[in-house]
């Protein structure tokens, strides 16, 4: 799915970080104050089986700019025919990026082929389309900035260029104590970054391909978490104005495997908008063609039938040779997302305060998307993913990498949803400007933005530790993402559409500001 262009404060320079990655289409009891406000081919290499091989390719991906990014300022009887359009660009990337796995045997022969006949047509169907968003804005009255005419040339990257995974000197620790509010996920490490061709530690060298479906991850993308020094910080200092309560909704697992691959946030009308596959909890009735008249009738998964919030998120898979009942479906194998299932065995969703000041109660259909599906090629500006393991949760958050975790611990993935809103509007052209993360040292929001329950969700998986030996990884996990972002954890990412009645969002917003902790 696909972006808050809204910067996090931070004294540190956002780094590029190298990932190793190449690519082949296949075809088929979280410490919740330390997160605070935080932030294809008929001669493909498959690897079959459930281990993932090394191999070099000149090409991993197909880097094109976000254009939903910059689209701060859309009229809104000009958003769905934008979004429509942002949709075709998605739609683009992944032919394109399907289209670079399935002539490999080409591109051996013909140094020109990819630009020929790859980025070229992709670049004239992208000017198209933006030409199409340009009209659509400026019909209804609103202005448009030619320069982002400018975005509809792409790029290839090689596995040494992407920007997720990989060169983590120190096993992938984080200077920000693991909560993404200040760095956007980036590893600082006092500063160096190793920068050698091969892997220190995790196994993997750049220019590998991995996955059960050729495109990832690789060994890179994990490391033993035993190894990883401890990186999490405290919390903000609570001032006397603080909200400190909780309220918890118990909302399931997604037991009854309530699945699509669309993304009613950014895609909304179409049909396989996000090109994976996401879990939902909450609200029952959320695809691509679903309203806010849609969401109040939509029943419920949760404990409290007032809570009607639609709470999703891309799902895991473990690559370990089987396949799933998508398979050959857009969104699932078609698309690179390959493997099985795996329902997490605790899902815990819970809103807490800020240590700077009282909370407003959330807006009716207020969304709010954390963390960023396309980090690869983004870059990690928006990145907000947290990977750890149960027992290590308040010492070690990874961004970019996904944790091996020893035996008797699970893997943890866990989100803490911008905690600011403007006041006014439930939803942005980009979908971020309207809400913001706060200061990561003080608590406090932007001027201009209020502080609202923020929302944090932790979700906990029963995986077997892949194990990693000699640049290759067997039993590989990962989340689902776009196929041309190659599966990397940065990419992870968690989505919230607020519905409730009965008063509940007033409840959960004086119990935090009351000190209680509810449910």
């Amino acid at each position: 799915m696909g972006r808050n262009t809204r910067k996090r404060r931070t004294p540190l320079a956002t780094k590029a970080i190298a990932a190793s990655a190449a690519l082949a289409l296949g075809g088929g009891g979280l410490i919740w104050a330390n997160f605070y406000a935080s932030a294809h081919e008929s001669n493909h290499q498959t690897w079959g089986g459930n281990q993932t091989k090394a191999a070099t390719a000149q090409v991993a991906t197909i880097s094109c700019p976000d254009v939903g990014q910059k689209l701060t300022n859309v009229p809104y009887r000009a958003r769905q025919g934008v979004a429509t359009e942002l949709a075709n660009l998605d739609k683009q990337i992944t032919e394109a990026y399907t289209r670079l796995g399935s002539t490999r045997n080409a591109q051996a022969g013909d140094p020109s082929f990819v630009q020929n006949a790859i980025v070229g047509p992709l670049k004239e169907k992208r000017a198209a389309t933006i030409d199409r968003i340009r009209i659509d804005i400026q019909r209804v009255g609103g202005s448009f900035d030619n320069a982002l005419q400018q975005l509809a040339a792409c790029t290839t990257q090689a596995a040494n260029q992407t920007t997720a995974g990989g060169q983590q000197n120190n096993g992938g620790q984080q200077n920000n104590g693991g909560q993404q509010q200040g760095n956007g996920g980036q590893q600082q490490n006092g500063g160096q970054q190793n920068n050698g061709g091969q892997q220190q530690g995790n196994g993997g060298q750049q220019g590998t391909t991995g996955g059960q479906a050729g495109n990832g991850p690789v060994a890179a993308d994990f490391v033993d978490i035993t190894k990883v020094a401890p990186n999490v910080q405290g919390k903000p200092r609570r001032l006397g104005n603080a909200s400190t309560g909780t309220f918890t909704t118990r909302c399931g697992v997604n037991a009854n495997k309530n699945h699509n691959t669309d993304n009613v946030i950014v895609a909304p009308g179409v049909a396989n908008g996000a090109h994976h596959l996401h879990d939902y909890t909450g609200n029952q009735k959320v695809n691509a063609f679903s309203s806010n008249q849609t969401f109040l009738q939509g029943g419920t998964s949760c404990q409290n039938r007032s809570d009607l919030s639609s709470y999703y998120w891309p799902v895991v898979r473990v690559q370990d040779g089987t396949q799933d009942f998508d398979q050959n479906a857009d969104g699932g194998g078609k698309e690179g997302n390959v493997g099985k299932i795996l329902t997490p065995v605790q899902a815990e969703i819970k809103y807490v305060g800020s240590p700077a000041s009282k909370v407003v109660a959330m807006p009716q259909f207020l969304r709010i998307i954390t963390g960023d599906a396309k980090t690869t090629t983004n870059g990690l500006a928006n990145a907000n993913a947290h990977w750890s393991c149960t027992g290590f949760e308040n010492k070690v958050q990874l961004t970019q990498q996904y944790p091996i975790c020893p035996q008797g611990s699970k893997v943890v993935r866990s989100f803490a949803f911008q905690s600011c809103w403007d006041g006014q509007n439930i939803d942005s052209a980009n979908h971020r400007t309207h809400v913001a993360f706060a200061d990561p040292a003080s608590g406090v929001c932007p001027n201009g933005f209020k502080a609202i329950p923020q929302l944090t969700m932790r979700l906990v998986y029963d995986i077997t530790p892949p194990a990693v030996q000699n640049g290759q990884v067997k039993n590989a996990y990962a989340v689902d993402g776009f196929p041309e972002q190659l599966h990397k954890p940065a990419t992870d990412h968690d989505d919230f559409i607020s519905v409730t009645k009965n008063g509940l969002a007033n409840k959960i917003a004086n119990c935090i500001n009351r000190g209680q902790n509810c449910a």
